[in-house]
């Protein structure tokens, strides 16, 4: 009993004890608690703020300006404007040889003589190589054959292109068509790589018509586009300069322009006429009394009236030659021209006597004849549709010879006989014809 008693005095004891340590430290501790807050406070506020710098990939980079797309000189075009269209130059395309089907070409790879082959592009445009097999090159240049062979190559069986070449062995035949004021126009299968001017000739030449400043060259690429080039050959002709390098390919058409109207002042007829390139011979058709003729002789072209004159070699006693008619058709009236030229001027160096002549004129000797021509033509209103048209007139002439050199036509018997006496000629001819006489 005593026990007990006295350990719970020594509990209360122990206890009283705790409480007293508890409440002594609880001052301090609060003390020293709001002491570290204030200190910390206080630093906080007497410590400047200390900036970090950027960090590189943070800084905003530098671009150059965004260009205008539509300016002020360049505004933004209206609804339904389509944009100009690629330019290229056709030049460069005429410069270039095309593969076509018969082309014999050679393909030559140095490291790698497996590959040699030389062969013809087949029907389907294609060449069957070795190893390689099937290529389509038809429409190619040489420069992009070589190119689409060094990628199949390297695509199917090397590890990078190989150096090659491509050659044309042996071209194929070019069929050329030339049309327009060509002596003979038509299809003609000539040499690949021909000049223009070889081609024309091989027709022919160009008629008396033609204009050599414009002549067009006509070449469809293997896309269906359709290229052009205008030639000039009249400027190196008259100045004696180099010709265009121009060569021809299969398939080309050359279109010679007719000389219009009013455009032909500073061409010289007579130069085109007598050069190599022009027809070389015109065909000029006569109708002749005193000779009692009706037919045709061929001349030189670049003939003039009294060549033909000569060719024709009238009589000074039976035929009047003061008085001869020159009848050529005019395409653009459809109808015949008609000039009185006087033959004893031309004689005596007239220049405007001696005319230049064309293809197909008429020449028409003896005053009662000249008058019926002149009348039927008179006459005969409807045009002539063409040049066609012009000749069947005089050559439906030769069927009424008999009119025209019968009995009907003895009044130009009295013709030579009254030219002293004839109102209508004048007195220098008179005296030359009884001089003649």
């Amino acid at each position: 009993m005593g026990k007990n008693y006295l350990f719970q005095r020594q509990i209360k004891a122990v206890t009283l004890v705790s409480l007293e340590a508890i409440a002594s430290l609880l001052p301090l501790t609060l003390l020293f608690g709001f002491s570290n807050n204030f200190t910390q406070t206080s630093i906080a506020q007497t410590l400047p703020p200390v900036p970090l710098p950027p960090l590189p990939y943070e800084q905003t980079p530098t671009l150059p300006p965004i260009p205008e797309t539509f300016g002020p000189a360049s505004p933004i075009p209206p609804t339904g404007v389509s944009p100009q269209p690629f330019e290229f130059n056709p030049s460069n395309q005429f410069s270039r040889y095309r593969l076509g089907i018969g082309d014999t070409i050679a393909v030559i790879v140095p490291r790698f003589p497996e590959f040699n082959f030389q062969g013809v592009i087949n029907l389907e445009g294609d060449i069957v190589m070795p190893i390689l097999g099937r290529i389509s090159l038809v429409g190619l240049t040489l420069e992009e054959a070589e190119a689409k062979i060094r990628f199949e190559l390297a695509r199917r069986f090397l590890r990078e292109e190989p150096v090659l070449n491509v050659a044309l062995a042996a071209p194929r035949p070019a069929q050329i068509t030339l049309a327009g004021e060509i002596f003979r126009p038509g299809y003609y299968p000539l040499q690949a790589g021909i000049q223009l001017t070889s081609a024309i000739l091989t027709a022919g030449g160009v008629t008396n018509q033609a204009d050599l400043r414009s002549i067009l060259v006509r070449r469809t690429l293997i896309d269906g586009t359709i290229i052009e080039q205008e030639v000039d050959l009249y400027t190196p002709l008259q100045n004696g300069t180099s010709l265009p390098n121009l060569r021809l390919q299969d398939g080309d058409a050359v279109i010679v322009s007719r000389l219009e109207v009013g455009t032909d002042r500073d061409y010289d007829r007579t130069l085109v006429a007598r050069s190599s390139i022009a027809e070389q011979q015109i065909t000029i058709r006569v109708l002749s009394y005193p000779t009692g003729r009706i037919g045709a002789i061929n001349l030189p072209n670049g003939s003039n009236f009294l060549d033909a004159l000569t060719a024709i070699a009238p009589s000074p006693n039976d035929a009047n030659l003061s008085e001869i008619a020159l009848i050529r058709y005019d395409p653009e009236e459809g109808k015949a021209l008609t000039q009185i030229l006087n033959g004893k001027r031309a004689l005596r160096g007239d220049l405007a006597q001696n005319v230049p002549l064309q293809d197909n004129d008429v020449i028409v000797v003896g005053r009662s004849l000249v008058a019926k021509i002149t009348y039927a033509l008179s006459v005969f209103t409807q045009p002539f549709r063409d040049i066609l048209g012009f000749l069947l007139f005089f050559d439906s002439l030769q069927d009424s010879a008999r009119e025209l050199f019968g009995p009907g036509a003895d009044v130009f018997d009295n013709d030579n006989n009254n030219d002293n006496t004839d109102p209508n000629t004048d007195n220098t001819d008179n005296t030359d014809t009884n001089t003649d006489n």
